[in-house]
């Protein structure tokens, strides 16, 4: 089922976002292969006793938990924080990388002490991607789109 972009897009290196109440990414998937949001995904929880834990959301281990979960291509991510949905992940001050080719990575490890938790730990993230449907007509087709530029965010 469609739905507009979500109100967070960051994206490190690759800054790509589509203007509010369209396709994700209408202008770089043909019309034979209509890009779609997902739901919101979070398959992975952070343990805060363990500091080698995190928070991955990662394609991997999102086809890990829903083996019937497709994506032939994700051509673009949103990434934000569970209980902070409104605020875009590079204000929280945690380390996190959100891609387009992994998803999301959090590790306890690497966060400290301050940002909006007194805690370092990673806070529980959420991803939802664009992606090209998998069919034939799209299995097929092969669209790039890179925008260089500093990371940033769209906030509707």
């Amino acid at each position: 089922m469609p739905r507009g972009p979500p109100t967070s897009v960051l994206v490190p290196q690759a800054v790509t976002s589509a203007p509010a109440g369209s396709n994700c990414c209408s202008s770089y998937c043909p019309p034979e292969c209509p890009c779609e949001w997902t739901d919101w995904i979070d398959v992975t929880y952070p343990n805060a006793s363990d500091r080698n834990s995190g928070d991955y959301e990662t394609f991997d281990n999102i086809l890990a938990n829903n083996p019937s979960w497709v994506c032939t291509k994700v051509e673009n991510i949103s990434c934000r924080a569970e209980k902070f949905p409104d605020i875009p992940i590079e204000n929280l001050g945690q380390k996190v990388q959100c891609s387009i080719d992994t998803g999301l990575i959090c590790n306890n490890k690497d966060q400290t002490i301050g940002g909006i938790i007194p805690m370092p730990v990673c806070l529980n993230y959420q991803i939802s991607v664009c992606c090209t449907p998998n069919t034939p007509d799209c299995l097929s087709t092969t669209t790039t789109h890179t925008t260089t530029g500093p990371p940033s965010s769209t906030t509707s």
